[in-house]
């Protein structure tokens, strides 16, 4: 089903230098300029998932995928999984059976889907809430993220918005309802830790993932997919953030987010990075290379897995696909033991 887009971006100045990051400005034309061209639409199409049905999601094995793993995860009672690899972080299902059921509306958001693992010894889960872009439905455009991320420990719900012209500040809040459902009223919620939350968002969602997390500190994680922030920068953002985009990007362009890049405080764990050659939708189809990155953010900071940080520190693991990176390595997730630059470069060594 085709989908519209239409969102316009002011470019913010690049730092190369994380520790010489300043104050993001917003140009004076930012609001006539959204709204002169919120109306221009790019289209795509993805496959909507059907509610009420289970999945088999045994792990895909890649001919040689059996390296040495990462240094497991110090005391975390939250970690899940086997010992990550290349070749795990990269398939299309982890190793957790999935189910999913569908959400009504209200609850301060119109309604979604949930995803999670059937498994029912380990414990409770981590949650991811996933928001869409501008004019754009969840069911048509992340719908693809549900049960993958679902098969890697995680319980996922898709979020419809309650208008699909809700800007980044209706977004974010939307997030957080569904957040709240999830944990509170949900038939899933004595599968998921309350204190284990964080959202992800696309385009205009992705500035409402941002907003969520300036609104919400506790949140354990953040991910704006080419994020667009018309509500200013996020110079209150505490929660660890990953910024992704596409080189080929010209709605939410890589100028623009190295300004709002630039523009999370110093303090705040952070990840920026540009795929080479990819779109504005790039996240409204299926990838690994994005979910190979996504994923071990998750991990580390939701599951406070660092099992899987060297993925992603002192450098990525696997750069391939990816034109510019910076992180805040070493990635130290709250309540963990310290974890050395020198530590999580040799777990990445044993990866390779």
């Amino acid at each position: 089903m085709p989908v519209a887009h239409a969102r316009t971006h002011t470019s913010g100045a690049s730092r190369a230098a994380r520790t010489a990051r300043g104050p993001w400005r917003r140009t004076a034309v930012l609001s006539a300029a959204v709204l002169g061209l919120l109306a221009s639409a790019l289209t795509t199409t993805a496959s909507a998932t059907a509610a009420g049905t289970s999945h088999s999601t045994a792990p895909t094995t890649a001919v040689g995928s059996c390296l040495p793993s990462a240094p497991a995860a110090a005391g975390s009672p939250y970690q899940r999984g086997p010992d990550p690899t290349l070749a795990s972080v990269s398939a299309t299902r982890g190793t957790f059976a999935t189910a999913q059921l569908s959400v009504p509306t209200g609850n301060g958001f119109n309604g979604g889907v949930i995803y999670y693992p059937t498994d029912t010894t380990l414990g409770t889960w981590g949650a991811v809430a996933i928001v869409p872009g501008y004019t754009a439905r969840f069911a048509d455009e992340e719908a693809w993220m549900g049960h993958w991320l679902a098969s890697f420990g995680f319980v996922v719900i898709g979020v419809e918005t309650n208008s699909r012209t809700d800007f980044d500040t209706a977004r974010g809040a939307q997030l957080l309802a569904a957040l709240d459902y999830l944990t509170q009223k949900s038939p899933v919620r004595d599968r998921v830790d309350p204190a284990r939350l964080s959202v992800v968002g696309h385009s205009m969602g992705g500035g409402g993932a941002l907003v969520a997390a300036e609104r919400r500190p506790s949140l354990k994680a953040a991910v704006g997919l080419a994020p667009f922030k018309p509500s200013g920068s996020p110079t209150a953002d505490r929660v660890p953030t990953m910024i992704m985009g596409g080189t080929a990007d010209t709605t939410v362009t890589p100028s623009y987010l190295d300004g709002l890049s630039a523009a999370l405080p110093a303090t705040t764990e952070s990840a920026y990075l540009q795929l080479t050659g990819a779109d504005h939708l790039f996240a409204t189809r299926p990838n690994t290379l994005e979910m190979r990155i996504l994923i071990p953010w998750l991990k580390t900071f939701v599951d406070q897995d660092t099992r899987y940080a060297p993925f992603l520190c002192p450098a990525l693991a696997d750069p391939s696909g990816v034109s510019k990176y910076r992180a805040t390595c070493p990635l130290l997730p709250a309540g963990t033991a310290a974890v050395d630059r020198a530590t999580q470069a040799a777990g990445q060594a044993d990866l390779r």
